[in-house]
């Protein structure tokens, strides 16, 4: 009997640990790269015959991730609104501020993607089954279409057919409605909803361990068809993204902190460990807390630091929204679908609303282009070839995302005139006696 209980307990331990091992970023990306490799190695030995066994194992996946989108998207938009109410009531101008900052660099963000991809055209050369209902795309940008899109005749009809549109229009005015009535009323939808965002949140973990199928279907459909061709337009998009981060690091995020009158070998050497650390592990939740220490430390009080660095992991995620923008117009440069510049500006705006508030989701990524696909007719192939490479561009947009919001720590501690320079100047000045081997008594004296 107990040899049998013994034997329980170590069969559980064992599943337990397993579970914690596929739930972990770099446990789940093992197994993503392995399906990438089977994928590349199938496709390419076998060729079209398996083709078509691809195509199943990869739409099963993509249609479990389609099944998410409703009610995580919505939950975590009203949630992220509606979820600051107090923070409103009682810090309404730094949130107003922020949420102007946000929107700015995100903006920003995505039209130097859009650029990027425009440019480097990684997706052409390569062409896959398109999209089936594939939308007019010169019917999108119109007026009327456009209305009927972002006001929705129900609720219910939008949650049902996935429009990502209708949808965020949905839970924006929900949320303002949220905001207007009295805070016992509003907290018992937003715990729900917040329960719900939870819940969610698990699910996407089950659904994402199907990852590793989708991704060798994907690949097996693609190279079966189409041969190791493909690796190249991948190397071409990993290559142009990490390229645009860099215009987005020189172009913007310098002229910013020179703005707020802030040495820029200051202020790198102060996030260098956290901005590696969430490129070594491509998680925002690992190098977030030493990253508000860091910026407390660099000069930015505290009550800044812990109310601006959350809100700017739902709204200011520069690096997974420049991302987006150039993933989005890879899927359609592959499937042969033709978008003139309104169009690719509506997309790129969906984007930027769609991708509020998810930042928490495991391969958030990936169900923010499964919407936004549905809306554009995307052929979901494109999705999956790129989460083959996800791990190379995730690790790069991570740490990007971490610098844009301790970035934006600066400029409202800046804005609101309640920058500690002093904190600054002493602390690399401390640094450089260090360096130079003098005491604390001999530096003193210098100084």
């Amino acid at each position: 009997m107990t040899a049998d209980v013994s034997t329980k307990n170590k069969n559980q331990g064992a599943l337990g640990g397993a579970w914690t091992f596929l739930r972990t970023k770099t446990g789940l990306g093992h197994y993503i790269a392995l399906g990438t490799i089977l994928g590349l190695l199938i496709g390419g030995l076998v060729g079209e015959p398996c083709a078509y066994t691809g195509k199943v194992m990869a739409n099963t996946f993509i249609n479990a991730v389609k099944a998410l989108i409703t009610p995580l998207i919505f939950s975590t938009l009203v949630v992220g609104i509606a979820g600051h109410g107090d923070d409103v009531g009682r810090v309404g101008r730094l949130f107003a501020k922020s949420l102007a900052y946000f929107w700015t660099v995100t903006t920003i963000a995505l039209f130097i993607g859009l650029f990027a991809v425009n440019i480097t055209q990684p997706g052409v050369g390569v062409k896959i089954v398109k999209a089936s209902g594939t939308v007019d795309t010169g019917a999108v940008i119109s007026v009327e279409s456009m209305l009927n899109k972002l006001v929705p005749t129900s609720f219910f009809d939008v949650a049902a057919k996935n429009e990502t549109l209708g949808l965020v229009t949905c839970a924006v005015v929900f949320s303002i409605g949220l905001l207007w009535i009295p805070r016992k009323k509003r907290a018992t939808m937003v715990n729900f909803l917040d329960s719900l965002m939870d819940a969610m949140f698990q699910v996407t973990w089950i659904v994402m361990l199907l990852a590793p199928m989708g991704v060798m279907g994907a690949l097996m459909s693609v190279v079966g068809k189409n041969g190791f061709g493909v690796l190249k337009s991948l190397g071409v998009l990993v290559g142009s993204l990490y390229g645009a981060l860099v215009v987005l690091l020189v172009v913007v995020f310098v002229p910013v902190i020179l703005f707020c009158r802030v040495g820029l070998l200051e202020f790198f050497s102060a996030i260098r460990k956290p901005a590696t650390l969430a490129f070594m592990t491509a998680s925002s939740e690992s190098a977030l807390p030493m990253a508000m220490e860091i910026m407390v430390e660099f000069g930015v009080p505290r009550d800044i630091v812990a109310f601006v660095m959350p809100t700017g992991y739902s709204f200011n995620l520069d690096g997974t929204t420049l991302y987006l923008a150039m993933a989005s117009r890879f899927c359609a440069q592959i499937s042969g679908i033709e978008q003139d510049f309104g169009t690719q500006i509506v997309m790129m705006l969906t984007l930027m609303l769609v991708s509020k508030g998810v930042a928490a989701v495991p391969r958030a990524s990936l169900v923010v282009l499964a919407s936004t696909a549905k809306s554009f007719g995307l052929p979901t192939d494109g999705i999956l070839m790129i989460l083959g490479v996800d791990p190379f561009m995730d690790m790069a947009r991570t740490a990007i995302n971490l610098t844009g919001n301790c970035i934006a720590t600066v400029v409202m501690a800046r804005w609101e005139g309640r920058f500690r320079e002093e904190v600054v100047e002493n602390e690399f000045m401390d640094v450089a006696d260090e360096e130079k081997g003098l005491s604390k008594p001999e530096a003193d004296e210098l100084h």
